[in-house]
């Protein structure tokens, strides 16, 4: 958990993410990342001179293999509120549309549902799971699919809905969660979405992983020039 805290703190503080005073909703999906992330920061809420609020939020999209229990079991050993909203997202995005690829569509819905459950319980923040594999994931799959330079920010602020977004995580490889959830014997959804593992994603992670072998920097490089380059990169002014 050191680790953990380590990486989660100094991301915190180089983006200014929590304020005094937060409510923050961990979206929660089950996987690797959000357990870590929930675990962490409330942890973190135990010593950190910020007080903040923490609940958890997750969206059953309708799939069979989804599984309440673990989510809850997660959030009762460290005495963390959990919101459960059920949705149709997977007849409306498998059943109805049969989407080629859904994750764009599925994401935005999840995303409206997450957002409306915590402003209804009074939340300024949403925390959620990204790590540096994710942001290194995002940039190379909008410059080769798009052609253009981004990914998503460590924080950002949604207009519409006067919530901010943090990306706590952003520090930790996908390596680190992993070895968390199990030297802590956190139990974990084996199975998230059925598209896991056939993705445009899955293949650049697969791709990272075949350049790594020549250039054994290249993730340290990649994320190094996001952090320098991207303007919504800016670390916080102390």
């Amino acid at each position: 958990m050191q680790q953990i805290l380590s990486k989660m703190r100094k991301a915190i503080e180089e983006y200014n993410m929590i304020d005094d005073g937060d409510k923050i909703a961990v979206c929660l999906s089950g996987g690797k990342d959000s357990i870590t992330l929930l675990n962490g920061l409330k942890a973190l809420q135990r010593f950190y001179p910020k007080k903040f609020e923490l609940i958890a939020i997750s969206v059953n999209p309708g799939f069979e293999f989804f599984d309440e229990k673990i989510l809850q079991n997660s959030c009762d050993e460290i005495n963390v509120p959990l919101f459960i909203e059920n949705s149709n997202i997977k007849e409306i995005v498998f059943d109805v549309r049969k989407e080629k690829n859904p994750c764009s569509l599925c994401a935005n819905l999840r995303r409206g549902i997450i957002n409306s459950v915590a402003i209804r319980e009074g939340c300024n923040k949403i925390a959620l799971g990204h790590n540096m594999d994710d942001v290194l994931e995002t940039f190379l799959l909008n410059l080769l699919y798009t052609g253009s330079i981004s990914t998503f920010s460590p924080k950002s602020f949604m207009d519409r809905t006067k919530i901010t977004l943090i990306r706590p995580l952003i520090l930790l490889s996908e390596k680190d969660t992993n070895r968390f959830v199990k030297k802590n014997n956190k139990h974990i959804m084996p199975k998230i979405c059925p598209m896991d593992e056939h993705t445009k994603r899955e293949d650049i992670k697969k791709q990272i992983f075949l350049w790594q072998k020549d250039i054994p920097m290249i993730r340290a490089n990649l994320f190094g020039a996001i952090s320098r380059n991207l303007p919504d990169w800016r670390k916080a002014e102390n």
